[in-house]
């Protein structure tokens, strides 16, 4: 091909290696995006950003600061090269170097001689040019790469828009990765609390079962899931009497263990004020009408065994009636009037039952009964009857037993049982 007149040989400059550097340098930009484009732990993702491009590039330093919006700063989350600033070292946005300026105003800044950009502060004695381009999402600051050269006016125009184009990519990169560490944290904090509240509520319980001449008494209950709204509770009364209460609050989680926890302490402190279980349920209610959100409701059976007259007297707010077993004979217990407490104002009639030697009497929470497989069919009280003519029957073996029969489908709501049996 004939060169021109007007262009010496000196003024000459082929055209194919600056396209073939060009496809160089977007194969690296490429490369480098999709390295990142997978990383969502933030701090592994800084450190392959910052280190990939200072070694690909041949820069004296790369850095990568994040903003902090609420303290109005700008902390350096992952460097390569300089020695002069660690880790979490902060500049405040508009105030400090090219980051500061970069943050506030949007834009990138480019210093071809460092020596003389007014907003330069030195970190390596041979650093003599300087970019920081702004990470941006959706018009909102995320950070600001910095990248540092110990050759004047090293980043052309080129080499710069590859780089804006690339910090595009670590922009999104370390938005997602922020976010995938906040959803982790606010995860591990709620793990946290969720086996804070679980400790609390289950030293709610009793530590131990009672010691009751003639009588064994035992309870477990079981959550669904961190915490629950199932409560029993064993209360020691005057002249050897025991209070028995077993209850369930409507609805799951955080909010029905904050509700069963109020309702016990009203309940111990009115055990001993009443006369009989159905005036304490009948208190209980009318502190739990004003003070309970609407909607929320507790199932209750509260009973008073009399070991010394072999009698146990039981009222029940809207709960499952209690299983009693005397020799070969079965029945569950009616009560004749309890609505659930917290819903309105009624009244909670007492029924005294004789406790023969023999007999055993469960308490239970539709964790049990409701339980369903796989099939969508519950276990039902007619399972827990059969279950209960055992000899060795327990509140564990109850459980365990509802655990087989839903065969890997695992409870979904909580599990109570407390058994009471009266010695032969």
């Amino acid at each position: 091909m004939a060169i021109s007149p007007e262009i010496t040989n000196a003024d000459y400059v082929p055209a194919r290696p600056l396209q073939i550097e060009q496809v160089e340098e977007l194969l690296k930009l490429q490369r480098a995006a999709q390295k990142i484009a997978s990383i969502l732990d933030l701090d592994q993702l800084i450190d392959k950003i910052v280190n990939d491009v200072a070694h690909t590039f041949g820069y004296v330093e790369a850095s990568v600061y994040l903003h902090d919006e609420h303290r109005g700063e700008m902390v350096l989350a992952g460097v390569h090269g300089c020695t002069l600033d660690c880790t979490g070292h902060c500049k405040r946005v508009g105030k400090e170097g090219m980051v500061g300026y970069v943050a506030a105003t949007g834009k990138t800044r480019y210093a071809p001689d460092v020596r003389v950009d007014e907003y330069y502060i030195s970190c390596d004695e041979t650093t003599m040019s300087e970019l920081a381009i702004p990470l941006h999402v959706e018009d909102r600051l995320v950070g600001v790469f910095m990248a540092s050269h110990h050759e004047l006016d090293a980043f052309p125009p080129e080499q710069r828009r590859l780089l804006q184009a690339l910090c595009d990519h670590f922009a999104v990169a370390v938005r997602n990765a922020r976010l995938f560490q906040y959803e982790r944290q606010e995860r591990e904090k709620m793990s946290l609390e969720g086996r804070e509240a679980r400790a609390i509520q289950q030293a709610l319980l009793p530590k131990s079962c009672p010691s009751i001449p003639g009588f064994t008494v035992s309870g477990l209950c079981i959550p669904a899931g961190a915490v629950g709204g199932d409560w029993y509770d064993f209360i020691p009364l005057s002249d050897g009497r025991w209070g028995l209460v077993l209850a369930d609050v409507s609805g799951k989680g955080t909010a029905a263990a904050l509700l069963m926890s109020a309702t016990r302490g009203m309940l111990r402190s009115l055990a001993e004020t009443a006369s009989g279980p159905g005036e304490v349920l009948a208190r209980l209610n009318r502190l739990l009408v004003d003070d309970f959100p609407s909607g929320k409701f507790v199932t209750m059976v509260y009973a008073v065994l009399d070991p010394i007259k072999r009698t146990l007297t039981y009222a029940s707010a809207g709960h499952l009636r209690p299983l009693l077993l005397e020799g070969a004979g079965r029945r569950f217990l009616h009560s004749e009037r309890g609505i659930p407490l917290g819903l309105g104002f009624g009244s909670y009639s007492d029924l005294e039952i004789p406790l023969s030697p023999g007999s055993r009497l469960v308490f239970y929470s539709d964790g049990i009964t409701e339980a369903a497989n796989s099939s969508d069919e519950e276990y039902g009280s007619a399972r827990l009857e059969d279950h209960l003519l055992r000899p060795e029957s327990s509140p564990e073996s109850i459980l365990a037993d509802v655990r087989s029969f839903t065969n890997g489908a695992g409870l979904h709501d909580d599990a109570t049982v407390i058994m009471l049996e009266a010695s032969a």
